[in-house]
């Protein structure tokens, strides 16, 4: 299938006259998605994992079949080594409490990318405060990308956490990962992948990359808002204490004390989601339909095509990685001498969405000596029509500013 053709199945994009860019920050609905997710409440809803009567039967088996999907999908070994969540953001705060503060101590180091999101930064900031454990970074160079030298340098005896997002949220840089674990796990360390940015883009082999947690969220994949992922090794799970508290994930109460059920159950409180969990059930078999293979193979496309496009334009300054082997699909760019906000409301002035801002990674940001830049992101709806009229509203805003970028 081609971007045009798949581009038919969001409604928003054909009913709108809107070139969206803002992938990164979440993705669009094709209509299989909202179908099914219409179906599931107009069908099956019910509480599940608490009635013996048909529908909460019902619900149970769509919940459990939608982890099974998302356990094949990023080819985990057991189903139950997925634990379903708000966002990755709230799995990487279980993964900081349940883990973190359970098993650092005073003087343990945690090492981090510069790159990362907040999410995947403020909580291991959080850990180091409660712990004593040092928090270090692994920084990079001028095309965006973490040097070997610096992974040798940072990851040694002493550290116990490392953090790194596979692909960065704001150049768009496809981080080594797999060679980050092995030499973190040569040292006794455990990962933690944010893999936000990677899954919905590129095929993830949570096994062969030897990752002991990582995360998602299925709002940048095209499911609804407020479904996540953490995936963790079973016997990382299984020792790990809960980090939320109440209905369904106990195994028995008594006044003074409480025992929990097995995983992933036990991290997963109260009434899940489960309208979320089909959602992404469904988004998978849109993806798996497509073939992962033809959304890396579209994007490459339209990547190299924008960057050529862009590198047309004198008054633009992008930034990240040269080579596109290295580079997936964000582009982090500023119109010279005019600010992003700027940019992007006159874009938006052309029903071109984009993201300006210092996307949530305020060090990395800080660390390049910048305060922010304009961000597009792609997806497998776009198409190099989408390129074009971004271009062309560019060239609209340097004519706008025209005095201000020849200074």
């Amino acid at each position: 299938m081609t971007s045009s053709e798949i581009k038919k199945d969001f409604s928003i994009l054909n009913n709108q006259e809107i070139t969206y860019l803002d992938s990164g920050a979440t993705t669009q609905k094709p209509t299989q998605v909202i179908r099914a997710v219409d179906r599931y409440y107009e069908e099956e809803n019910a509480n599940p994992h608490r009635g013996a009567y048909r529908l909460s039967i019902k619900a149970t088996e769509v919940y459990d079949e939608a982890r099974k999907k998302v356990a094949d999908f990023i080819n985990a070994t057991y189903p139950e080594e997925i634990v379903f969540t708000r966002n990755a953001t709230e799995s990487l705060n279980l993964i900081a409490y349940s883990y973190g503060i359970e098993n650092l101590k005073n003087n343990d180091k945690i090492v981090l990318s510069i790159m990362e999101h907040h999410s995947n930064l403020v909580p291991w900031q959080f850990v180091s405060q409660k712990t004593g454990a040092k928090l270090e970074y692994m920084y990079i160079n001028s095309e965006g990308e973490i040097p070997y030298e610096e992974i040798d340098k940072k990851i040694v005896p002493g550290v116990k956490v490392v953090g790194i997002t596979q692909v960065s949220n704001v150049l768009g840089t496809i981080n080594p990962v797999k060679e980050i674990v092995k030499k973190a796990h040569s040292i006794g360390a455990i990962v933690v992948v944010d893999a936000s940015q990677s899954v919905p883009h590129m095929k993830v082999d949570v096994t062969d990359l030897d990752a002991d947690f990582l995360v998602f969220s299925g709002h940048k994949m095209l499911s609804p808002l407020g479904i996540g992922v953490l995936y963790g090794k079973k016997e990382l799970l299984e020792k790990l204490k809960p980090f939320l508290y109440g209905g369904d994930m106990i195994e028995y109460v008594y006044e003074q004390e409480t025992t929990f059920a097995p995983i992933p159950t036990k991290f997963e409180a109260g009434t899940q989601n489960v309208g979320g969990a089909v959602g992404l059930s469904s988004a998978i078999d849109y993806l798996n339909n497509i073939g992962i293979e033809n959304v890396e193979k579209i994007e490459k496309e339209l990547m190299s095509y924008a960057m050529e496009q862009l590198s047309k334009l004198d008054f633009i300054t992008v930034y990240g990685p040269k080579d596109l082997n290295k580079h997936a699909s964000v582009i982090s760019f500023n119109v010279n001498g005019v600010h992003p906000h700027d940019v992007a409301s006159i874009l938006d002035s052309e029903n071109v969405c984009i993201r300006s801002g210092n996307h949530c990674a305020q060090p990395l940001l800080r660390y390049m000596g910048l305060d922010s830049t304009c961000r597009i992101s792609f997806y497998i709806y776009n198409t190099k029509e989408d390129v074009d009229k971004l271009i062309n509203a560019l060239i609209k805003t340097r004519d706008m500013f025209a005095k201000w970028i020849n200074k």
